[in-house]
This record gives C-alpha cells, structure tokens and sequence, in this order.
C-alpha cells in the first residue's frame, strides 16, 4: 500500500488561499500552479528481527547430564552449554567402527590360480626322453626309406604332444584371466561397501562429538518451552494416545522408545529427543526491520532509500531507518497478494519530547514510510487536480473562464501533491477541487 506525503515549502505554496476562487454550491474550485517541494512515501508493515538467532537441537535421543547456563544469560559463541548422554548413540558408534574394521579386512580379495604342477613337468620330461631315444632307434635303421619313415613318425608325434601342451597353457592362462576379473570385481564391491561404512562411522562420530552442545552464535540464551511440536517424531500424536499406548507407539513411529520431551525450562537429568528444540540464542547486538512492501511499489525501492519506522509498543516516538537488500524472492499470501522481502538497518529512536526512544525487541511490529522519490522546487498541483484519462492523466487548465483538458505527466505523488514533469507550467490556473464534475468546454468562475 502506498502512503503519499508531501513536504510544503514555507516559501513557496502550490495555491494559496487568496488564489484559489470558483463556484462553493457547483463544488469546483480553481487554483494557481506554483513550485513545491514532494515527497514520495511507500508505507509497509514491518517487523522487528535480532541480527542473528540459532536454535540449537538435541542430537540424539538420551538424557542432560550437565547444563552449563541458565535462562537469559548471554554467552559468546563456542561456549559449551550442555552435555546430553546418549548409550544408543554410542552404541551405533561402536558398531560403525566395527562394520568398518571388517570392510577393511575384506578389502584385499586375492585367489589362486593354475599353473605348471610338478607332476605335468614330469611328463614333459618323459616325453623329451622318450622322443630322443625314438629318434636314436630311427637313425640305426639300416633302410634309408624305412629310417626316413620312422623319423617323421617321430616328429609328428612331437608335434602333437606340442600342440596338446599349448592348448593346455592356454586354458590355464584363459582360468587364471577369470580369476583375476573375479578378484577385482569383489575388490570394487568391497571398496563400495568401505565408503559406506566409513560414512557412517563419520556420521557417528558428528552425532557423539554434537552431544556436547557449544553456542552457535554468541547472544542471549532462552530455553525452549516446549519439545518439537511440529510431529516430525511423531510427538504430536504421541499426545493424544492413552499414556499407557505411548511407549508402543513411540517405537512404532521412531521416536526413542517414547522418550519424554522437555517442557518448561531445563534441568539435568531431563530426556530429551533427537531433533527436539533445547534452546535458542539471539544476537541483538544489531536490531533491523523486516518490512514487506507492496509488489506495485517494490521497484521504487532501492538500497539506500531512508525511511522512519514508527513501533506498535512505542507509538509515540519515530525510528530512523535505511534500506540494505530487497529479496529478489516473492511472497505470495493465501489472498494472492505478492509481497518482497525489505532489509532496513534500525536506528535510534526519539520520543516526542525529544528524548530517546526504547531500545526495540525482536518481533515487535511496526510500520516504516520509505521515502522512495523526493521533487525540490518542482512544479506541483494538488493530488485532487489530476484525473485518470484512458490510460494518461490529466488536469482542467482554465482560460477565459473555460475549462480545457491538459493531458499531464506526473513524477513523484504526495499525500497533498503531486509533481507534472511535463504539462503544465508555473502561474497557470487549474481546477484544484470538483475535477469530476468537469467537462470540456465548460464554463467555470
């Protein structure tokens, strides 16, 4: 929603009193175009928000077995708050570690292959033998042709006995091939399994090493009042079973066994939950506002833009404030709405007696006007003046005691005046009030 205010120059009025005639029954009154000074405001709802807030969780489920603050009490970031003990959560440490120890042991997958066995070298050595006494017999035979015959006898039978003992290789080397493929092939699914188990080792380690709560951020603490409502351990429905139901129920869903939430403010010994809320911590070192503004006048608004902010709790005093980052994401609300996002550093504030205002506190609610666009010295008539001409704006400029339609550009729009860039210059005179009444033509006094 855009909120107009205009700032008057004391020195120089749009119209004045004495220039301003027409007829009071017909409801038209005229005016002089004069120089002013406008300024454009865009008002949004806001909120105050602290410079930083952290909620910090319980990792696993057990029990507070130290707690090292108390509510209210500022701490710096780092600072152990408590410490939850938690059997499961090193129990599930214990048996990563030792599902990886025996990944790691299965790692190395080597198998053993065939090859040259002692009692086949035996053979090759018998048959060596065997051939070199045959050839011997064949080179005695007196017959040449016979001799002839018989040595080729021999070498063929050498040449078999060959080809017999390369076939026989090559089965051993194509078994051993398959061997090797066999062992890689369980290496890789070992390797697969030794990445998992060492993740969840690391995951492990990170839930026991989170059981010691440390300080995010450094701010003020306050307790969580209650343990997680939202029902993503299935707590909400835990509530509305019979109590003598809930612990069946709670390791059905999940949820512990159906270990107690916390309520109210800690205190050792309490049970708490995995992901239940402990405590929060907020910086309020640096208060801003969080405005969301109006998606027809977003483009208005720039880093750099001031504005005052003006507090429900404070209603009597002002907050100075300037724009750091509009969120370039939408909002949209159940109506259809769409609202951006406005970051403001929050100033000091003053009452009006002139005294400083209050500190704020977060989630205050406020309303801050940004001033989007200021005209100095400009040619300005009052808001009343301009009317919507199909798709233009317009003002009645008079002549003669007739009125005549002047089609306007306007710049920056106060709540009082509106800035013509272009149209209209200074000393002319306008219908300033009953422009609806109007037509062309008209005559008007």
């Amino acid at each position: 929603m855009r909120h107009l205010l205009t700032v008057l120059c004391a020195a120089a009025l749009v119209l004045t009193a004495t220039a301003c005639s027409g007829d009071e029954d017909s409801g038209v009154r005229l005016g002089t175009v004069g120089r002013s000074t406008v300024t454009e405001v865009v008002e949004a709802p806001a909120t105050v928000t602290a410079r930083a807030t952290a909620q910090v969780t319980a990792a696993a489920d057990g029990r507070i077995t130290e707690l090292r603050v108390a509510e209210g009490q500022p701490v710096k970031a780092g600072k152990v708050l408590l410490r939850v003990g938690s059997p499961r959560a090193q129990r599930q440490l214990r048996d990563a570690r030792r599902a990886d120890a025996e990944a790691a042991s299965a790692g190395n997958v080597t198998l053993p292959g065939g090859g040259l066995s002692s009692a086949q070298r035996e053979a090759d050595d018998d048959a060596r033998d065997a051939f070199r006494s045959a050839r011997d017999s064949a080179r005695r035979i007196p017959d040449r042709q016979v001799r002839a015959q018989a040595l080729a006898a021999v070498r063929a039978s050498e040449a078999q006995y060959a080809a017999a003992r390369a076939q026989a290789d090559d089965a051993v080397r194509q078994f051993n091939a398959g061997l090797g493929s066999l062992a890689n092939a369980l290496g890789s699914l070992s390797s697969a399994q030794r990445v998992q188990t060492r993740a969840a080792v690391a995951a492990a380690e990170r839930t026991v090493e989170a059981l010691t709560v440390r300080a995010p951020i450094g701010g003020t603490v306050s307790f969580a009042t209650s343990g997680d409502e939202s029902g993503g351990d299935g707590a909400g429905l835990l509530d509305q079973l019979p109590e003598s139901l809930r612990g069946q129920a709670g390791e059905l869903l999940g949820g512990g066994g159906g270990a107690d939430r916390v309520t109210g403010a800690l205190t050792e010994g309490q049970p708490v939950s995995s992901g239940q809320p402990l405590l929060q911590i907020t910086d309020v070192s640096a208060l801003t506002l969080t405005a969301q503004v109006d998606e027809t006048d977003v483009l208005l608004v720039e880093p750099g833009v001031t504005g005052r902010a003006e507090l429900d709790a404070v209603p009597d005093a002002v907050y100075a404030a300037e724009v750091a980052t509009i969120d370039p994401t939408p909002t949209t609300s159940s109506r259809g709405g769409v609202t951006y996002a406005v970051r403001l550093s929050l100033g000091r504030g003053t009452a009006e007696d002139g005294t400083t205002a209050p500190e704020p506190r977060p989630g205050m609610s406020a309303v801050v006007d940004l001033q989007v666009r200021t005209a100095t010295d400009a040619i300005a008539v009052p808001a009343s003046a301009v009317f919507r001409d199909g798709g233009r704006d317009a003002v009645w400029i008079v002549r003669g005691e007739v009125a005549r339609k002047r089609l306007v550009r306007v710049g920056a729009q106060g709540e009082d005046d509106v800035q013509v860039v272009e149209g209209l210059e200074g000393g002319e005179r306008i219908v300033v009030r009953g422009a609806d009444r109007v037509e062309d033509g008209q005559p008007v006094q």
